[in-house]
């Protein structure tokens, strides 16, 4: 029997989970089982997972594409709105791939695959399968040269379908690969140094963004004698749990995390202003204070860091808040390290200890 017999006659469909939400999304979930004993050899055949965005103006034809994607058990979100399907894909980073015809509205396919290229540009892993009845060059080369990166025919064969989601699968887990080697400290798994100006520029130029950008700039007290004295094990240690205390302050108000250089870790905090950055900074230091670890000797090792605050102002260049965070961090330091310190316009000021700061109703 052949290989492609035998996996026809292995395999069974479950039932897949379709829902269509109040945003016009049909989610679908869908999985395949093999019958039989599984070997290594039958685990490599089977697709990966992708997680794809469907955009069709047609709700029956949108249906067909979720039976095809849900034969395979990939994941899909399906939109006859390209704008929201647009705005779907911004929000989910996970999303591999997105599958648009050409006859959408409000913004028709070449628009759609405009839009998503940009997306793309901006740092993000996305393959951008464009589909259409009209296979002819004009209509090929126009939707490539827009920002697609395939093309497939309409009526979908399942099989082609298929094949170019495992090469967008294989092209998105490559390049997220880079992407993390490029953007990311490897210590400390937070944003390197590049990657966050380049991401806070952009945020700065976002008219969307309502109000200021707070920046929070960190620095370990007295790193050099962890090193010194409990050896650069110790101080990667120190970085990486340092690092990870960032990051869940950083995403718990909606901002980025960075190590900013040596033992300097820097977060930007979308519409916050510099008293609201204070009272985080205050919990940040706090949270900070409390790590402990033992080093290879067994010596308890206790942290504290020296905190400058600033905000971005709209329009802003990102450098010259950078630099006022910089001069607070430096007031802290001179003040005594562990401690919060906050330059707003001209002027610095100790940071008072408060209550952590939360959410207004």
């Amino acid at each position: 029997m052949s290989l492609c017999l035998f996996l026809r006659a292995h395999t069974t469909l479950l039932p897949s989970d379709c829902r269509l939400n109040e945003h016009t999304a049909l989610h679908v979930r869908g999985a395949l089982t093999t019958g039989g004993a599984s070997s290594a050899s039958e685990y490599e055949l089977r697709d990966p997972v992708v997680k794809v965005v469907v955009v069709e103006s047609s709700r029956v034809m949108a249906r067909a594409v979720a039976n095809l994607l849900a034969q395979r058990g990939h994941e899909a979100a399906l939109f006859t709105d390209s704008t929201q399907a647009l705005a779907h894909v911004r929000a989910h980073e996970d999303v591999d791939a997105v599958l648009t015809g050409l006859e959408t509205s409000p913004l028709d396919g070449f628009e759609t695959c405009w839009a998503l290229r940009l997306i793309a540009n901006a740092g993000r892993p996305l393959y951008v399968i464009a589909m259409s009845s009209l296979a002819h060059t004009r209509s090929l080369s126009e939707v490539l040269d827009a920002g697609a990166d395939d093309f497939i025919s309409k009526p979908l064969i399942a099989e082609e379908l298929h094949a170019r989601l495992r090469a967008a699968e294989r092209m998105t887990r490559m390049q997220r690969a880079l992407w993390h080697q490029a953007l990311k400290d490897p210590l400390s798994g937070l944003l390197n140094r590049r990657a966050f100006l380049e991401r806070v520029a952009h945020w700065s130029q976002d008219s969307e963004l309502p109000g200021s950008i707070g920046l929070i700039l960190a620095d370990l007290d007295h790193f050099k004698q962890i090193n010194d004295c409990h050896g650069h094990a110790c101080g990667d240690e120190a970085i990486r749990r340092v690092g990870a205390v960032c990051q869940d302050c950083a995403q718990g108000y909606d901002g980025v995390a960075a190590r900013f250089g040596g033992e300097e870790f820097i977060l930007a905090l979308p519409g916050r202003s510099a008293g609201n950055c204070a009272s985080i900074a205050q919990s940040l230091r706090r949270n900070v204070a409390a790590v402990t670890f033992c080093s290879g000797s067994g010596a308890t090792i206790t942290l504290s860091g020296s905190f400058g605050v600033a905000v971005i102002n709209q329009g802003e260049a990102v450098d010259n808040a950078i630099k006022r965070a910089d001069e607070a961090l430096y007031a802290a330091k001179a003040g005594g390290r562990n401690r919060v310190c906050v330059k707003d316009g001209d002027l610095i000021d100790a940071a008072p200890e408060a209550a952590p700061f939360t959410e207004s109703a």
